[in-house]
């Protein structure tokens, strides 16, 4: 008895027994917990699955090559997209398509458009069976999540070339040019014996008389006909006649002078024999390379629209707005070839709807304001974003030639008023980029003609480019001293543009 009562007080006094007791009790929270973190750990990986397909479901539904983008870059105003919404469901199921573990799935997709912003959004939710949380009373877990993504329309926009044709952008495109023109030009001798190389662009037969022309002309200004025809060629041919032109090809000048030396219709660079490259060359050799960059960037039909505004008295459409500017430049009803030819409007005082003499801004801008007659957001076709380019030596002359008669008003160049001319389409929306052509000092000016034209000219030169700032647009100055950088500068400014026009809308 002695034994089993001490064994019964050992029993008593031991404590080892209480952590199977402990353990017992707190098994059912134990498995439980665990449980719970395997039933979550799934309902987790299931999460993860939905959430990546609601990624690639949203960014796929505003992707360029989308259905959705191509929908909503056609739309004419804003609000959803169908097309978008469509697609964005049959991506988000293609990648769930074979994935088990879930019920009860449900997802929700939008794709709208404001404006040229894009913007999709993905929201899903789905049950994800309990195993173990049902000892707990749980028989599910619900998962959620949404995907939101943006996009940027491209922006419709119309671009009016506003292109200066008036006398001074018929100077030589370079010193070399220029060099190369007074070595064989005959106009206005009496007053430029060193060779002219401004004004000197006129065609018809009332300007240079022979009693100024080096050698007869039928009084016929040489300086744009020399510069379309071979110049090695010209020069031989006034050396073979002692000085002179063949008395035979006088009276028909320039065309008996182009069935001798075939001309070419532009000149795309400086220093070839070919041709002398004037200011008007330069700059319709970089338009024609503006359409490459334009085609080049276009995302959607008919995305940009160009049109040609030559000026000298007046602005007329030279060619209308179009969208068609994938042409050839040798076409002749092609706005490509209306570019490549821009020296063709040059002053000759025979085009009526330029007129002729000086440079007049304070006509071209008000012109330029009434061709265009809406201001949109470049959010559609019908509603887009319109940008004046203006290229431009920046010297305004206010003399008038009469056709076929004579000058009258100042000839001494001054600058366009920024206020008057430039800020009446800028209140109304639409941006001004300039491309400022420096205007180059006149060779060998001669201040005893024409009231010092040239020493007006050329002292007026450092007021332009402040005017020209001050009518550009905020970041829409440009500057081109060479016909390669004219090129480059015209591109910077369609760049430019396409910037622009995603950050104001």
């Amino acid at each position: 008895m002695r034994n089993l009562f001490s064994l019964i007080g050992r029993f008593r006094r031991d404590r080892r027994g209480n952590i199977a007791i402990i353990f017992a009790i707190a098994l059912l929270p134990i498995l439980t917990a665990v449980g719970s973190a395997v039933d979550y750990s799934l309902a987790t990986r299931i999460r993860a699955k939905l959430q990546s397909a609601a990624d690639a479901a949203s960014v796929a539904a505003i992707s360029q090559k989308s259905p959705g983008y191509a929908a909503a870059a056609a739309m004419s105003g804003n609000g959803s997209v169908d097309a978008g919404v469509t697609d964005a469901n049959k991506f988000f199921d293609g990648n769930m398509n074979g994935i088990v573990g879930y019920t009860n799935l449900s997802r929700t997709s939008t794709v709208t458009k404001t404006g040229i912003k894009l913007a999709s959004n993905v929201q899903f939710s789905a049950d994800v069976p309990a195993v173990f949380m049902k000892v707990i009373g749980y028989q599910k877990l619900t998962v959620t999540g949404s995907s939101t993504s943006a996009a940027s329309l491209p922006p419709y926009l119309d671009f009016y070339l506003m292109l200066d044709v008036s006398g001074s952008m018929g100077l030589p495109s370079t010193d070399n040019e220029q060099t190369r023109l007074a070595a064989i030009n005959p106009d206005n001798y009496a007053n430029y014996p060193t060779g002219c190389t401004l004004a000197c662009h006129f065609a018809t037969q009332d300007v240079c008389t022979n009693s100024g022309q080096k050698y007869p002309t039928n009084n016929y200004c040489m300086g744009y006909p020399i510069s379309r025809v071979s110049y090695n060629g010209y020069k031989q041919l006034i050396q073979n006649n002692s000085g002179h032109l063949p008395t035979a090809m006088v009276s028909g000048l320039p065309n008996s002078l182009y069935s001798t030396l075939a001309p070419v219709s532009s000149c795309s660079a400086d220093g070839t024999d070919s041709c002398i490259q004037l200011r008007a060359d330069a700059v319709g050799y970089a338009v024609t390379q503006l359409f490459v960059t334009a085609n080049a960037s276009a995302k959607v039909t008919d995305q940009f629209k160009i049109g040609l505004y030559p000026f000298i008295r007046y602005l007329y459409t030279y060619f209308a707005l179009t969208s068609s500017i994938n042409g050839s430049a040798t076409n002749s009803s092609t706005i490509n070839y209306a570019a490549a030819n821009l020296a063709s409007q040059l002053d000759t005082n025979a085009n009526l709807n330029l007129g002729s003499g000086g440079t007049h801004f304070e006509n071209a801008f008000p012109s330029m304001n009434t061709i265009i007659t809406a201001v949109g957001d470049g959010s559609a076709w019908n509603n887009t974003l319109p940008y004046v380019f203006l290229i431009t030596d920046g010297a305004q002359d206010p003399q008038v030639k009469a056709l076929n008669g004579g000058w009258s008003g100042s000839n001494h160049a001054t600058v366009l008023d920024p206020t008057a001319q430039c800020k009446p389409l800028k209140d109304r929306g639409i941006i001004i980029s300039v491309l400022y052509v420096p205007y180059q000092p006149i060779q060998n000016p001669n201040a005893s003609f024409a009231g010092n034209e040239d020493g007006y000219a050329n002292d007026n030169i450092p007021n332009i480019p402040p005017s020209l700032k001050a009518c550009a647009s905020p970041n829409f100055f440009f500057t081109a001293n060479t016909p390669a950088d004219i090129t480059a500068a015209l591109n910077a400014m369609f760049k430019q543009a396409l910037v622009t026009a995603h950050i104001t809308n």
